[in-house]
């Protein structure tokens, strides 16, 4: 399978389910994730073991106790997995997602992982560019307004993500201007950095995964809606913020992570969303309980 998406049309079965691809999806030169029930797995703690079940979720249980049905997305971290586990798991008929950073950056990478001679952590942080601390993390919010962001982060998107054949990014911190970022960000400029960042995937045949844009509490998601290809977001059961992603419902496929919440709290309102539901431990180590 190539790193280009397969243009998909009509309805498919995959793993036993029914689901209908995205009306505008022909028109795409990448891969747009197919409306319905999709099984997917999140794992970024550590690089995907393609002979474990627990990493590929291929042990799983539905929370009716039956087995459920293989991933045929897998979301992993683009830095610390190799070109050949994408590989890999296109020879399966699966799509997969780069995870990165967007709007920080921490210093959890060497040079060698990444494969180039001066970390993206360290290029932004020579470019002067860090702002306040994140909380709880050992990162630091990005001027987002930069044109050294831009360049740095888009070069990561091609290097992490392109040139080892993923077929979708997903963006995280692309939503931090209500946070004490350090600098006077707006919901203009995060939307003038997303847009950026989304029509340069595009370019490189990636689709975008806008991530949690229902934090925010306004219309970020909505207003991001033209050129997010899908959504992932985490715990809107938890916090009562599914409503904010009403523009996605029926329209593009939205995958939510709940964390505290037990399956039978969620799952009927993911079901009955259209979301594709399933619980995580905060370590995103493997373990899953999806909903469908």
């Amino acid at each position: 399978m190539s790193s280009l998406a397969r243009i998909v049309a009509g309805l498919c079965v995959v793993a036993g389910f029914a689901i209908q691809s995205v009306p505008h999806a022909a028109a795409s030169s990448w891969w747009i994730p197919l409306l319905g029930s999709q099984p997917w797995q999140w794992e970024l703690s550590h690089p995907l073991r393609l002979s474990n079940a627990r990493d590929m979720g291929t042990n799983d249980k539905l929370p009716n106790g039956h087995p459920a049905p293989a991933p045929v997305v897998y979301d992993i971290d683009g830095i610390i997995n190799p070109a050949s586990t994408v590989a890999a798991l296109h020879a399966e008929d699966k799509h997969v997602v780069c995870y990165i950073e967007v709007g920080a950056a921490g210093d959890y990478y060497s040079a060698a992982d990444e494969g180039i001679a001066t970390t993206y952590y360290d290029q932004l942080r020579e470019a002067g560019v860090f702002g306040k601390k994140v909380s709880g993390y050992p990162e630091f919010y990005l001027d987002i307004r930069s044109p050294s962001t831009v360049s740095i982060i888009e070069s990561m998107i091609d290097q992490q993500c392109a040139s080892k054949g993923f077929d979708a990014v997903e963006t995280d911190i692309d939503e931090e201007y209500g946070d004490n970022t350090g600098f006077p960000l707006t919901k203009a400029d995060q939307e003038q950095y997303m847009t950026t960042l989304a029509n340069y995937m595009h370019g490189l045949g990636l689709g975008w995964w806008i991530k949690n844009p229902d934090d925010t509490g306004d219309s970020y998601a909505t207003d991001m809606y033209p050129l997010a290809d899908a959504v992932l977001t985490e715990q809107c059961n938890q916090f009562s913020s599914c409503g904010l992603l009403s523009a996605y419902e029926g329209h593009k496929a939205v995958f939510n992570a709940e964390y505290h919440l037990a399956t039978s709290a969620f799952c009927r309102n993911d079901d009955a969303l259209g979301f594709n539901g399933a619980r995580f431990n905060l370590g995103l180590t493997g373990v899953r309980k999806p909903c469908q």
